[in-house]
Order: C-alpha cells, then structure tokens, then sequence
C-alpha cells in the first residue's frame, strides 16, 4: 500500500522487535491430535482468493464507507457531534472507518508474523501444520485489507500505540505459548469481535464481505489456541500461570484502551479531551467496548486462565458475564454468515445472467 495514503508520518508505523526463541524441530511425524488435525484439513480446504472471492467493483461512498447508522460513531449524541454539520460529519465517517481499517491491517500483519514465528518455535507437528495454513490465511488478509484501504478509502492511519504496545509484547516473548496467548486468543478474539459489529451493521456490500471472509478464517485461529493452550497450561505451575494471567489482565486493558481512538480525534482536529471523555462514559460506547470481549473471556475460561486476577479485571471491566458464551456456536455462526453472502453474490451474477440471455 503506497504512504501517500497516510495521514501521518509512516515512520509511525514502521519499527523492529527483537525476539528470541527456540526453532524447535520434531521427528514425530505419524502422530497429532485429532481435533487439531481437522482443523488443519478444514484450513486446507476453506483457502480462498481474495480476487476471485471479492468484487471488488463494489462502490464505496466516502461519506460514509461501510453505511453505517449515525449511533455506530463514538462520539454520537455528544455535544460535539451536535455541533457539526453534515460535511463535517461525512468527513468524520470516512476518517473513522479508515482508523478502523488501518488498525486491522497492521493488527494482521502482526497475526502474520506471529503465525509464522509459531510454525518455528511450537514442538509439535500438528500444531506447524496447522500454522502454516494460518500463515496463508494471514497474508491474505494483510493483502484484502490493504486493498480496501488503498482503492476504496484513499485513507490510512499508522497503528495505534496501545496495539503496537501489545505487539511489541507478544512478538518479542520468545516463549510458543506466549505467542498464542497474545495473538491467537487476545489480539485476534477481540478483532473477531470488531469485525463482527462491521459485517453485522454494514449497508455496504464489500464492507461487509470483507470483515465476514475474513471472520471465517479468524474463527479457525481461535479455535486452534484454544485447542493447543488447553493441552498446555495445565502441566504449567501456578507461578507460570499466575505470570501469563497478569499478562492477560494488562493486555485486555490495553485493547479496550485502543478503541478510544485518541489519533483519530487529534488528527481531525476535534477537541481530544472532549471526546474523549464521551467515549470513554457514554452507555453506548461502554456497551461497545463491552462487546469486545464476547470471544476473550469464554477462551481464556476455556484454556484454564480464569483465576482471581483474571475475573476481577473481568468483573471491573462488566464483561464477566460472556464466560458462559459457547464458543463452538458462535465460530459455526460466522462461517454461516461468510456462507449467506457467497450465496447471495452467486444469486446476483445467476439473476444477471438471466437478464442477459433473456
């Protein structure tokens, strides 16, 4: 994607991590988990092409690029929106799903490099396999993301101090399952979460097509933490968990605090303590950022990372309560949702077809 897109110097957005780790290589070839076995096979088989599978002659208006309501933007109902007028506001759509956009491109090149670094350093065969199908799935969306921004929104923003804060954490950690934790589980469950409000309220059909393909793929990785995570943490000792649970309580923070979008504001010159403080109070964006959540809590429940520090910071956060989300259901909803839209784009080109030839 070309920087003249940037809104801000791209040197913001370009740094070096230094990490270590083991390369771990196995001659146990003949042997793996069945669970994750299929989930490797089921990678294999839900490959795509973003070329093919996107049409990309979609329009985009950049007054509003995913049509979203008026109430799906943070600072909605403040006395800072109330002020603006309509051009103002066009421009603040079209800044805020470039934010959004841009945050998940770098959020999946992080996933890219984190997939790659764990085909490397995890011991066990079934677990590279299926990483490596991951690997393709995360060029693919660095790649669609990329595209979006750069055809359709003409708009980027360098990456957001808090993700950037955890990516540092995660790629730099050279232990495999820290890896996991922080991209598999916490950086990808919660992009689940924020693409899935997208695909859900987005009027415009290549919005929503793309953060729905892009669920599909993400759902997989989630699975595939869970699945490796839960064999591992209980051989761990309680000073081991107790370490990566301190961890989870900061790094979430961390994610709800990026969402405040303090760049966002800045740039678009809007007074950043102002809406900050709406952001930040407002019932809307507390039930949002809320939402965010939905896949973090029921995984880390689920792995076994659910100790006392873990459910205060839930509790502190009002989120303790999606621990009982069954997660199984919720990954078969998003390849259903995927599935509706192939469906409806096949219906579309059926129904030109019949036009033409009629």
């Amino acid at each position: 994607m070309s920087t003249r897109v940037y809104t801000l110097p791209v040197e913001q957005t370009r740094w070096q991590v230094a990490g270590g780790g083991e390369t771990v290589f196995t001659w146990e070839y003949d042997e793996g988990r069945d669970k994750l076995l299929n989930l490797y096979e089921k990678g294999k088989s839900k490959q795509w092409n973003s070329r093919e599978r996107i049409d990309w002659s979609t329009p985009v208006d950049l007054d509003n690029p995913i049509g979203g309501p008026e109430a799906y933007v943070p600072i909605y109902g403040s006395d800072i929106w109330e002020r603006m007028g309509q051009q103002d506001r066009n421009q603040l759509f079209h800044h805020m799903a470039s934010w959004q956009f841009s945050q998940f491109l770098h959020g999946e090149q992080g996933a890219l490099i984190c997939a790659a670094k764990i085909v490397q350093t995890v011991p066990d065969i079934d677990s590279k396999f299926y990483a490596a199908t991951q690997v393709v799935d995360e060029a693919r969306h660095v790649e669609t993301y990329s595209r979006f921004l750069h055809e359709k929104l003409e708009l980027a923003y360098p990456i957001n101090q808090h993700l950037k804060a955890l990516l540092d954490d995660v790629v730099g950690d050279s232990r495999w399952d820290m890896t996991y934790l922080g991209m598999q589980v916490l950086i990808e469950g919660l992009a689940l979460a924020a693409f899935g409000l997208i695909r859900d309220i987005a009027e415009n059909p290549l919005a929503r097509a793309v953060n729905a393909y892009v669920m599909e793929d993400e759902a997989r990785h989630v699975a595939f933490g869970r699945l490796a995570l839960r064999d591992f943490y209980p051989q761990l000792t309680e000073k081991e968990r107790n370490e990566r649970e301190e961890f989870c309580v900061e790094a979430c923070y961390l994610m709800r605090d990026r969402f405040l979008a303090e760049e966002l504001w800045q740039n678009l010159g809007l007074p950043v303590d102002e809406c900050l403080g709406f952001v930040r109070n407002s019932e809307a964006q507390l039930q949002f950022r809320s939402l965010l959540f939905t896949r973090i809590v029921p995984t880390l429940k689920d792995v076994g990372l659910f100790g006392a520090k873990v459910r205060r910071a839930f509790a502190d956060m009002e989120v303790l309560g999606y621990g009982d989300v069954d997660l199984d259901t919720v990954m078969a909803d998003d390849e259903r949702a995927a599935g509706e839209i192939d469906a409806a784009r096949r219906q579309q080109v059926d129904d030109a077809i019949a036009v033409a030839t009629a």
